[in-house]
Order: structure tokens, then sequence, then C-alpha cells
């Protein structure tokens, strides 16, 4: 982690990632940075680079076979350290690497000092960046970004579940409660601050509302400037180089799955399939080799509605610690590169003996990585990726996708919804899912002047879901849907 006083002194990502590299190799006791065949980068967002990979192998003087710069993906990491682990079973490589850095901390207060920081200067822009699979409408009402979406699965899986948004919420302070106190004993969060379930939910100045019911302490924080690495080996080239049996970790392997990519073509909004399948893949491989199941939990926590799901999929009790590492919000977010942190605080926590499940998530409940670790081989030797979108896909639980609609009147059922307020903590508008009396799906607004519909949305005593309202054109390209 690097957290400067001084901005001309702050370390750019690609430094934190050299830094990390070298700390991984010297708590593997050195002597791997030259023998890494195969190195993955998690793509990285504070900063643009020209090559990434190559210019991090060359701050090394390293010239692995394979130096891959990734996509964009919360779940990215856990798949790499998969694929490497796979890598190295096959025969393909003895040594691989995994690592990621962001700075956007002093990205964002150098731009609003109007600092000129002096890293490696960028490449000229292409427009080539990442891009996200969005309908043209939720651009327009502004829910095409994870913090706006992921309250859509937030409340539909509240009410799935037959709660109140009231006991949604306690529930989510809680479990945001048990992040945040994991944080707060890392020497390297970026929040290390115990926070009780009220100080979490509670919207005041300094943790106003961002999109309902989600305040700023549960939401994913990106202001970070942190790097983590892991070091993947053969078990001969471990124990060649004197590897304590104590310090290693093994991949017993895992799975993934994916949603279609763009979340209004998703058939329901209370659940994921892919999910599911991926946590189930990885509880049966962990049942089947250790009789306790998992000792040891990393659930991806960018909102809370993914956590809450999958500790419903494990069949684990509402007081489990889902976490080594301390959470999005208050470990912190580096972007796409948490897993990789989250890995790091695995490693250290089975080295005091266990099994445990890395899960990662990317997108909007789009892609997902399951990933088992234990402090011992498995019975059977490791397992090849196990992708179960095919399955995730057949699975009978999936229902059909209803056609998507941009031009509909009257009648029409809420299905989800969110709320977006503005910087002062005021409504800016709401945003509705809702199906159409023939069982089409639209994307809707509520005006911001609509106080009644938008008192119903938040209404802490009963969800909103499943009430009719009427659909009529907004006036701007844009349906507007009331109570």
């Amino acid at each position: 982690m690097d957290r400067p006083a001084d901005l001309s002194r702050a370390q750019e990502p690609l430094v934190l990632m050299e830094a990390a590299l070298r700390a991984a190799d010297a708590d593997a006791g050195g002597g791997f940075l030259a023998r890494i065949a195969s190195l993955d980068v998690v793509n990285l967002l504070s900063w643009r680079y020209a090559d990434p990979a190559r210019q991090l192998c060359a701050r090394l003087d390293i010239a692995p076979t394979r130096a891959v710069y990734g996509p964009v993906g919360g779940e990215s990491p856990v798949r790499f350290l998969h694929e490497a682990a796979i890598r190295i079973a096959r025969g393909e490589a003895e040594v691989c690497a995994v690592v990621g850095a962001e700075a956007q901390w002093s990205v964002t207060k150098a731009r609003a000092a109007g600092v000129d920081l002096p890293w490696t200067p960028k490449p000229p822009a292409t427009g080539d960046g990442p891009r996200i699979d969005v309908h043209p409408l939720a651009l327009k009402l502004g829910v095409f970004l994870p913090v706006s979406v992921y309250p859509f699965y937030e409340n539909a899986a509240a009410h799935h579940w037959g709660q109140t948004p009231a006991q949604a919420l306690a529930e989510s302070g809680a479990l945001w409660s048990a992040y945040a106190a994991v944080a707060a004993r890392q020497p390297n969060a970026w929040i290390r601050t115990a926070f009780t379930p009220d100080q979490i939910t509670t919207p005041r100045p300094d943790n106003r509302p961002i999109a309902w019911p989600y305040t700023k302490l549960m939401v994913a924080n990106m202001q970070v400037n942190q790097g983590a690495a892991v070091i993947l080996t053969s078990l001969a080239s471990a124990r060649a180089a004197s590897v304590a049996d104590e310090r290693l970790v093994f991949v017993w392997g895992g799975a993934a799955a994916r949603e279609p990519g763009d979340y209004l073509q998703r058939d329901h909004y209370h659940g994921s399939v892919a999910q599911e399948a991926v946590l189930e893949a990885a509880a049966g491989m962990a049942a089947s080799k250790n009789s306790g199941g998992f000792d040891a939990l990393e659930l991806y926590s960018c909102f809370p509605c993914v956590p809450k799901m999958a500790r419903r999929t494990l069949g684990l009790p509402a007081e489990v610690t889902p976490t080594v590492t301390g959470g999005l919000t208050f470990f912190g977010a580096p972007m796409n590169d948490y897993m990789t942190h989250a890995a790091v605080a695995m490693t250290r926590r089975l080295r005091d003996g266990g099994v445990g499940l890395l899960y990662g998530q990317g997108e909007f409940v789009t892609k997902h990585h399951g990933l088992v670790l234990a402090d011992r081989p498995a019975i059977d030797g490791g397992r090849s990726l196990e992708d179960v979108s095919a399955q995730a896909a057949a699975d009978a639980r999936r229902g059909p996708v209803p056609a998507f609609v941009e031009d509909a009147t009257g009648k029409a059922a809420l299905e989800t919804h969110t709320v977006l307020y503005d910087r002062d903590g005021a409504p800016a508008h709401g945003v509705a899912i809702v199906r159409t009396t023939d069982g089409a799906r639209a994307l809707a607004r509520v005006p911001a002047a609509d106080a009644e519909t938008l008192a119903a949305l938040t209404d802490p005593d009963a969800f909103a879901v499943g009430r009719t309202g009427t659909l009529r054109a907004g006036g701007d390209e844009v349906l507007d849907w009331r109570l």
C-alpha cells in the first residue's frame, strides 16, 4: 500500500507491481523471479501504459515465455491463478506469477490539486479501452456502472427471500461490519475502522446515499493505491528451492461460469444461476476431499447482494466470517485486482491449516470464478479448469429471458429498481425494471418530482416489487414509470 503525504513521491502502478512481485519472491525464499515462465498482469484503470506486461518485465529484468495483460473483470485474478496452476500441472511452466496494482487515490488527488504526476508517460489514447456490454438506455438513465446496477439484484433478491427493506438493510449492515472487522486487523487495508452496522447503513454527510439502498460505506472503494502478487510453482520446484512445507499452499481446482453480458437479458434478478453453479461445484470439490468443507472464505464483496447470495447458495449461517482480507469497501478495491490481495491473505491464512475458497465476480453479476486452496495437496492431484457455463445455461432454474422493449405504454409491474442520488444526498431519479402486461421487460425512469412513487420505492417496511404502475413516454426518448 502506498499513501504518500507528498504526491511527488507517489508510486505509480508499475512500481507497485514490481514491489509486490519482489516481496512475493522474498516471501518464497528468493530466486523465483528470473524463472517466471508465465506472467499475468491484471487489467488496470488508474494509469495508461503502452504495454504494461512488457514494461513490468523490463523493470524486473525478466523474460518470461508468456507475459499477458488481462481483460477487465473482478474475477480475473482468480481465473489467472487457476489457469497458471493448470499450466504447471500440464508441464507447460514451472514458475508462474499473477500481479496487479492501482494508484487511483494518487491520480484523483493530483487531478484535484492540478499536479502532474512524474510517472511513466502515457501513450496516445486510442479509444480501444475496456468496454462492457450495456444497453444505450442504461447509459441514458445512469445505470451503466456496477454501483447503480447491483441494487437491482439487491432489491429483487431481498424481496424474493421474503425480507422487508429494513430487514435486508440490517443484514447488509451486519455483513459489512464483519468485513470491516477483518480489515481493521489488516496492516495494508485502506480503511482500518471496525464500523458498526448502523454506522455503515445510516446516511450522513460523510456516508451519503449512492444508489438505494446503498450508502458510501456499502460500495467498493476504488480510491486506493495498492499492489499484490502471487507466485505459483510446481511442488518439485518448491522442494528444490527448499521452501518449508508449512509455507506451501496448494491449488485443488475450481470452476467458472457466466451470465449473458447485457444485464437486461437475464431471466431474473433475485440470484444468478452462474454464481450458484460455480459455488456448488467448488463446495462439492471441497467436500469430496475435506469433510469439514471450507475453513476460510473470501466471498467477493463489491456490494452486499453478492456475498448474501453466495452465503445462501453455500448454506452458511448469517454469522459466518465471509473474508480473510477485509472486503472491497474497507480493505480497498483496486479496480480489478482485489482478488489478488485476497489470494495473498488466503495464502497467509492457510499456512495455519485448512481449506479455503476464493470466489470472485466480474462486471454486473456476469462472470464468476471459484478456486479451492488448501494447506495440503488434493487427494487426486490438481483438477482441470471446470467451466460450468453449459451446465448453468441449461440449468432448470434458469427461465426464459423476456423480450426487451424500448417503447411501451400502459400498465407494467415492477420487477426491481433503485433510486440514484446526487452528491448532496437528494434523489436524482429512480430507475425501474418493469414487466409489461404481455411479459416483456422495459427500463424506465421514475422522475425526481414524483415524490409518491419514490417514497414507495424506498419504503423501509415493504418492497414495491410486484406493484403495478403506468408506463408512458417521458418526452426525452425514455419511458417514465409511476405508481
